[in-house]
């Protein structure tokens, strides 16, 4: 099974789905339409029209708004939750312009007035074809030169996948915050760095930031540089990731642990596109295109008031939520070739995986998603010498092993095992220091002592698993 790329959409059709009640009048726009060579869809009302979205999937809309069945402003929608970029012109009699100006403003492309000019028409036609087909061509001829520079493979051909590649190509071609969503090892940045390879700013940089990985102190100066002299140590001015980014894409994971203070700053640098560098009162204006991700439910956090709502709808304009590994089990096989051919080529090695091995593989919850699949296969290829087998993946190595109990201990209180001396805020620590000390030491035994994967798995930020470590000796 071979990647699956994020690639070019198939060609826009040339049809023209014509939307209105009146037979003659409508009989009228079809020949007028036909004989300039269109191929031209009739519908009566709006479920008529939404059938013939789907099925003739035309590259124009010509809707009346007043309907016998919904109006105009479904077929709209309809029309534009099929294809955002699908060009509708709607028709309305002399007294509705007010109606006319508000569709135009929830995305039609333009109106027509009653009684119809056949001229008038064709030239809005002709317009808006040839609006949609430069947008088509510019849209293929950014996928085919993001190929040629390498587009990051997303590997899969599950529909739930299939769904989120069609998400990634609309995104592109638009210029909103993207907000991705999904369980840690997922593969949110693949899909961020996929986005940017498909838009208009892919020639600008891609800047990735993780903001729980930086401490709290000096997170605002990464993200927005700073002044000489703005602190002590500060010898000489330093530009931020929003300036770095200028042109191009900024890509903000783990956004749901953004300090509090930080997320006001944030907001104002979306909103208004300009912010001042710590230490100083000049505006920096930037283009920049903004990009997020968290494994957290942010409306949770919202709701409980750690997070900006007004933040929060910012961020969140185009959703994408990347499915974990178990809803697309079927891609477990072409991922674990790939991360094995790549593992092979980096470590000079002939290694083949065995049909044993790949049973195990399917046979696996994978709580950490594509990334635990990839560090599982990367320390098989370490081990074997030629074959993969289900030993050197060690999936059943998920906890250290305790020793098997004893008759007396399987029937003794477990509180007898603890120490009780002293007062409550002594025994308190006593019993949290060891739980921290035997959850961390699980996780590190569970991800082969991957830090970013432990630290995601314990759903704490990865300087404070760092600190914890250092603090029960367990590096």
């Amino acid at each position: 099974m071979a990647p699956l790329t994020v690639g070019r959409s198939d060609p826009a059709p040339t049809d023209i789905l014509v939307v209105e009640d009146k037979p003659s009048l409508r009989k009228m726009l079809r020949l007028a339409l036909e004989q300039h060579g269109h191929c031209v869809a009739e519908a009566e009302d709006q479920p008529a029209a939404e059938a013939a979205l789907l099925e003739r999937r035309p590259a124009l809309v010509l809707s009346d708004l007043r309907l016998p069945r919904g109006d105009g402003f479904g077929v709209l929608r309809a029309a534009k939750a099929l294809d955002p970029d699908l060009p509708v012109i709607v028709m309305t009699a002399f007294g509705g312009v007010e109606d006319a100006v508000r569709a135009v403003r929830e995305g039609a492309l333009d109106f027509l007035a009653k009684p119809v000019n056949p001229d008038h028409l064709l030239l809005q036609v002709g317009r808006a074809l040839e609006q949609r087909r430069l947008a088509t061509e510019n849209a293929l001829l950014r996928e085919e030169l993001a190929v040629r520079r390498g587009v990051p493979h997303i590997i899969g051909e599950h529909e739930v996948l299939r769904k989120v590649l069609v998400a990634v190509r609309r995104a592109a071609g638009s210029d909103t915050t993207v907000f991705i969503e999904g369980e840690s090892g997922t593969g949110k940045e693949l899909v961020a760095r996929a986005v940017h390879a498909l838009s208009s700013r892919a020639d600008g940089p891609f800047v990735a930031i993780n903001c729980a990985a930086i401490p709290e102190t000096l997170l605002e100066s990464e993200l927005f540089g700073y002044e000489k002299g703005a602190f002590t140590g500060a010898a000489q001015r330093k530009l931020g990731k929003f300036e770095v980014a200028h042109r191009g894409t900024l890509f903000l994971d783990e956004i749901g642990d953004l300090p509090p203070g930080l997320q006001a700053k944030i907001l104002r640098a979306l909103e208004l596109k300009r912010f001042e560098r710590v230490g100083g009162n000049v505006p920096v204006q930037v283009d920049v295109r903004v990009v997020t991700a968290t494994n957290k439910n942010l409306r949770a956090a919202v709701a409980a008031r750690r997070f900006r709502e007004d933040l929060y709808f910012r961020l969140s304009v185009f959703p994408i939520t990347v499915p974990p590994l178990r809803e697309r089990p079927t891609d477990i096989p072409a991922l674990a070739r790939h991360f094995v051919e790549r593992f092979c080529r980096e470590q000079g090695k002939t290694v083949t995986l065995s049909p044993p091995a790949l049973d195990a593989l399917m046979g696996h919850d994978w709580p950490g998603n594509v990334r635990e699949l990839q560090n599982c296969l990367e320390r098989a290829v370490v081990l074997a010498e030629d074959t993969i087998q289900p030993g050197h993946l060690q999936l059943l190595a998920n906890a250290v092993p305790e020793p098997a109990p004893s008759h007396r201990d399987a029937t003794a209180d477990p509180w007898a095992l603890i120490d009780l001396s002293g007062g409550l805020p002594d025994v308190s620590r006593r019993v949290l220091a060891e739980v921290e000390r035997r959850k961390i030491g699980q996780a590190m035994a569970e991800t082969g002592g991957d830090r970013v994967l432990a630290a995601e798995r314990l759903q704490i930020p990865l300087r404070f698993l760092n600190a914890k470590i250092r603090e029960y000796r367990l590096e």
